[in-house]
């Protein structure tokens, strides 16, 4: 398997340099240059109707690792990664009713859906580290759980340095002290006094930093990494061989950065039915409007109930206008930087015309967010996070006018956001007992100012230290 890039410019490399590198030279992200195909039936036949997920991702992941490792070798990581997981399932599914269905992601160790993607980016990278005697300094933004899922993947791994960037205050309790408090000498927190859009931003621009990217061996864990990506397909597929023979299923993702969903679309590109792809967008609705008219323009990022969501610029949906656009780099490069420099673009009504065929959209607000949890609470005596909440709402909505199963991703456990929950309903959530302590842990972070340089001279002095 040899990988691309969305900007067209740079040369195809392997799995490896797509791994440790995260974003292309041209500045664009990495995709497989051709998609590989699975069937539901294939996959059936090899593991039997009832496969247990780490079989399944290992024939899911296999075709786009080829080559860089062993079928062996990649069966132990995958062992490893979700043997810390508190559900045998790994993705539990539970029926809302007939039509409609919630898929769990977050029976990982921070509790959010990133857990199945990063635990095995972790062993990934330590893998490929391993075989080559490098080391890495990993540089990630977050705008709540890619931080700690991450930090849990990477900590006290000595080929591997980590460090986050959040937005000061604007993240949960629970988020922010899931990262600061993690006391491994391998680990940098960086509050940044901006949105997450700006540490994104930071992180893309030293990236671009040709000599700084190759001073600090720099590599990345937000989803602009495809492993990440790749990773998020497993389930997708999980689900499909969980609910049916076959048959198309529709999918409701709350969407942030676009990398979960794009997984999505990534595991129907190889194969797998899917009748429509669900955005569920907070009032940062930049996504939606997109779905809704073709035309994207960035507002500023106003602070939800739901924070992962709070995001203006997602940076996986590059990848979905490459294909969009057949795989024009030049087209996506072009519209990229209409975006940057006017703050809009537009597909045209033909690409909008078929988008509709296999995409829709809503909206959630805040007040809509807390009714929900509480609804769901009242009658199903389930407790739901906000972002799950915004899910559920998008999947309600659209459920009549689907033929298939509606399966809402729930991305994180609701003790995340226990605040946003007991406002909702009243019910305080609990942490599970690995967390029970998570308050009285002492906390370990950098305030810093939205200025690239600045961070950089903080990473390099940390690093030489």
């Amino acid at each position: 398997m040899r990988y691309i890039s969305t900007r067209g410019k740079s040369p195809a490399v392997s799995f490896q340099d797509v791994l440790l590198r995260g974003l292309a030279p041209d500045g664009g992200l990495y995709l497989p240059d051709v998609w590989p195909q699975l069937r539901i039936k294939q996959l059936k036949s090899k593991l039997g109707d009832n496969p247990d997920y780490s079989s399944l991702a290992v024939e899911v992941i296999w075709p786009f690792v080829e080559g860089s490792m062993e079928k062996s070798d990649l069966s132990q990581l995958v062992a490893r990664a979700y043997s810390s997981f508190n559900a045998d399932d790994i993705v539990p599914l539970k029926r809302i009713r007939n039509d409609l269905w919630i898929a769990e992601l977050f029976h990982g160790p921070t509790l959010a859906f990133k857990d199945i993607a990063l635990q095995l980016v972790g062993e990934l990278f330590q893998f490929q580290l391993q075989e080559s005697s490098e080391k890495i300094t990993i540089v990630g933004a977050t705008s709540g759980d890619t931080g700690s899922a991450a930090i849990e993947a990477c900590r006290d791994r000595e080929s591997m340095d980590i460090f986050i960037l959040h937005p000061h205050g604007r993240t949960s309790e629970v988020q922010r002290r899931q990262m600061t408090s993690v006391t491994s000498k391998n680990v940098f927190n960086i509050a940044i006094q901006g949105n997450f859009d700006d540490c994104q931003d930071l992180v893309k621009a030293m990236f671009a930093d040709e000599k700084f990217r190759e001073q600090i061996n720099m590599s990345a864990v937000n989803s602009i990494n495809w492993a990440r990506v790749m990773a998020q397909i497993v389930y997708y597929w999980w689900v499909s061989i969980r609910l049916t023979d076959g048959k198309p299923v529709n999918f409701c993702v709350p969407s942030g950065n676009f990398g979960n969903v794009f997984a999505g679309y990534g595991a129907h590109l190889m194969g797998l039915p899917v009748e429509r792809f669900l955005v569920a967008s907070n009032t940062n609705d930049v996504l939606d409007r997109f779905f809704r008219t073709g035309q994207m323009q960035l507002r500023d990022v106003a602070p939800t109930f739901s924070p992962s969501m709070d995001i203006q610029i997602s940076s996986n949906f590059e990848r979905l206008l490459f294909e969009i656009f057949e795989r024009d780099g030049v087209r996506v490069e072009e519209t990229l930087q209409k975006l940057r420099s006017s703050g809009i673009f537009s597909i045209g009504e033909e690409a909008l015309k078929g988008l509709g065929e296999k995409w829709a959209s809503s909206k959630v607000n805040d007040q809509e967010t807390l009714e929900t949890i509480a609804k769901v609470s009242n009658e199903l005596s389930y407790l739901i996070d906000p972002h799950t909440a915004v899910g559920f709402l998008t999947a309600d909505r659209y459920t009549e006018d689907l033929e298939h199963p509606v399966v809402s991703l729930a991305t994180a456990h609701p003790s995340k956001f226990p605040d946003a929950v007991q406002q909702a309903c009243g019910i305080l959530p609990e942490l599970p007992s690995h967390l029970d302590d998570l308050y009285e842990r002492k906390e370990f972070y950098e305030i810093l100012p939205n200025d690239e340089q600045i961070v950089k001279s903080y990473i390099l002095e940390q690093r030489n230290s």
